[in-house]
């Protein structure tokens, strides 16, 4: 089975609440809400990625400093296996904008069940909360 390295992020605002982007018509898993980030391009680092992905999908920029390992996700799909690590962040330049034709949303922890979310992403939930 096929590995595929993706990193993502827990964006906080001052408010303690989390950013989450909803998948747009075309990709798949569409309709469902994720934490931004993305595919970890070869030869690239988790934290080099997310700090691309920022910027190409929501024109914000971040610092590897800024970036804290919070906890990660590892899910087999039917025809890959998923492994992202989860970093959470309180400090960019910008604000988030949809670039990518997602739907974005600034989400209560304690809420985000309420948002459907691909499988990987949900044993992050309890972890958000307690921790926020």
């Amino acid at each position: 089975m096929k590995l595929i390295l993706v990193s993502a992020v827990a964006l906080i605002d001052r408010d303690g609440r989390v950013l989450l982007a909803q998948r747009p018509e075309g990709k798949a898993m569409a309709g469902l809400w994720e934490f931004p980030g993305g595919k970890v391009e070869p030869g690239e680092r988790p934290e080099t990625a997310l700090i691309r992905e920022l910027e190409e999908e929501l024109g914000i920029g971040t610092w590897e400093s800024c970036l804290a390992p919070l906890t990660f996700a590892s899910h087999a799909y039917e025809d890959f296996h998923l492994l992202m690590p989860l970093f959470a962040c309180r400090k960019w330049e910008g604000q988030p904008q949809a670039r990518e034709g997602q739907v974005l949303k600034w989400v209560a922890p304690r809420d985000m069940r309420t948002y459907p979310m691909p499988p990987a992403d949900l044993p992050l939930i309890p972890i958000l909360r307690d921790w926020l």
